[in-house]
């Protein structure tokens, strides 16, 4: 496995030229509104998938569960394009620089976006408006792959001496803030319209928002900066040189991820609608009580970044792992009709959640080399959240249909506590210096 090198240093002025660390919070801002935008966008579909089944899928005469499994299996769809996206993206941001690899992939979110907003009914087209549908999410997943392999470089590249976990951290403040006005949207139109033309026409508006979003995000990262300069034709990296020469980082980097993506996902994305199928909680309590939720995770980031600065990764990757493994099943069994009681669940999940979500960009990034660095994250770590993050909407589901949905919590459990064995074993890399 390829860790930093010895003799690299993380000391202010020895950042390649062009190194963005002089101006950090320029950066950040740059990073951080692109990266909100473009998971505005991806879980707009989310927070809408109930109305998204209605309209785009034909219902069954003796399952009302088929159009919300069919909206799932698309959203999972989008997932097995991330790795794509991971490894396409990541080898752009390697030999063009991440500027170059995220102004596509805020382009590419945009259109798709777009192409939600348009899709066709099931009554108006037929089969037209499901096509539709899985390719818009085919691109999504293109552009959200390629999306997080290049931002975590940009961030952890741009961290300055003993930082690295606090700048980490913003990928998924970033991440949550376009979560949470995703959330906000989808909450005030419930509130605000009524259900039949929610279900006519409002479920569209929060996806033209999205591609107006992705034109502002657009704009603002053309005026970033490069964290390294662009290496010259002959040593530009092979596209699958990460994989071929960096195996066993690729393995540690989808057992660091597993656990972690499917508590992530389950928590942030399935909650309300598993709360509404197994303990009757109200849609408009649910999209509220996620929305406060996300604000709370939001600001315990850059806290728990910190952290790991002074005390290490692995204590909090530890505390992540071993606490879902104990307390998930624990926590969902707590779930009642009520909106207090979801929110609580939420938030307990959502403390542990952050042992994981606050350090995983920087962790990833203190595995790799310079060279290969976004594509070596991207593809491994797109293809473990495609594998388990992006499925667990539907698994969920699909134990409902089963009438075994208790057995869902029992899955979750267990993928953390695998992933715990690996941090385990996990060498601390905080305060090591990274190669730039």
């Amino acid at each position: 496995m390829t860790y930093t090198s010895p003799d690299s240093t993380d000391a202010p002025g020895s950042p390649a030229p062009g190194s963005p660390t002089r101006r950090p919070v320029r950066q950040l801002a740059a990073a951080s509104v692109g990266n909100a935008v473009e998971w505005y966008d991806w879980y707009a579909y989310t927070f809408l998938a109930t109305y998204l089944a209605d309209q785009v899928f034909p219902r069954s005469a003796d399952n009302s569960l088929v159009p919300l499994l069919s909206t799932f299996a698309v959203f999972a769809v989008g997932f097995f394009m991330r790795p794509v996206g991971g490894l396409l993206m990541g080898a752009v941001a390697d030999r063009r620089g991440w500027r170059a690899a995220l102004t596509v992939t805020i382009l590419l979110m945009g259109g798709s976006s777009l192409l939600v907003a348009l899709t066709p009914t099931y009554a108006a087209a037929g089969l037209l408006g499901p096509v539709v549908l899985v390719l818009a999410r085919l691109l999504q997943g293109l552009s959200v792959g390629g999306e997080f392999a290049a931002s975590t470089t940009f961030l952890v590249e741009s961290a300055g001496p003993g930082r690295r976990g606090l700048f980490s951290s913003f990928q998924y403040v970033s991440t949550t803030i376009g979560q949470l006005i995703a959330s906000g949207v989808a909450a005030l139109l419930v509130r605000v319209l009524s259900e039949g033309r929610m279900e006519s026409w409002g479920w569209r508006l929060p996806f033209v928002l999205g591609a107006v979003l992705s034109l502002a995000g657009f704009w603002i990262r053309r005026g970033a900066e490069e964290t390294r300069d662009a290496p010259g034709t002959a040593e530009r990296p092979p596209l699958f040189e990460a994989l071929r020469r960096h195996p066993r980082a690729s393995l540690l980097i989808g057992g660091i991820t597993a656990g972690g993506t499917l508590a992530y996902y389950t928590w942030t994305s399935y909650l309300p609608t598993y709360a509404e199928l197994n303990a009757g909680v109200a849609k408009g309590d649910a999209l509220l009580a996620s929305t406060l939720a996300l604000a709370f995770f939001a600001v315990l980031q850059p806290l728990a970044g910190l952290l790991s600065d002074r005390f290490g990764r692995r204590p909090l990757l530890l505390f992540f792992g071993i606490g879902f493994a104990l307390l998930c099943v624990p926590l969902l069994r707590l779930l009642t009709g009520s909106f207090v009681s979801l929110l609580l669940v939420s938030c307990a999940g959502m403390v542990l959640l952050t042992g994981f979500t606050s350090i995983s960009a920087a962790v990833n990034a203190e595995v790799f080399p310079a060279r290969v660095r976004a594509a070596g994250i991207g593809f491994p770590y797109s293809l473990t959240v495609a594998l388990f993050g992006g499925t667990a909407p539907y698994v969920g589901t699909l134990f409902k249909e089963w009438g075994r949905a208790g057995l869902f919590p029992w899955y979750v459990a267990v993928l953390c506590l695998v992933s715990s064995a690996v941090y385990l074993r996990l060498p601390e890399t905080a305060h090591r210096p990274l190669e730039r």
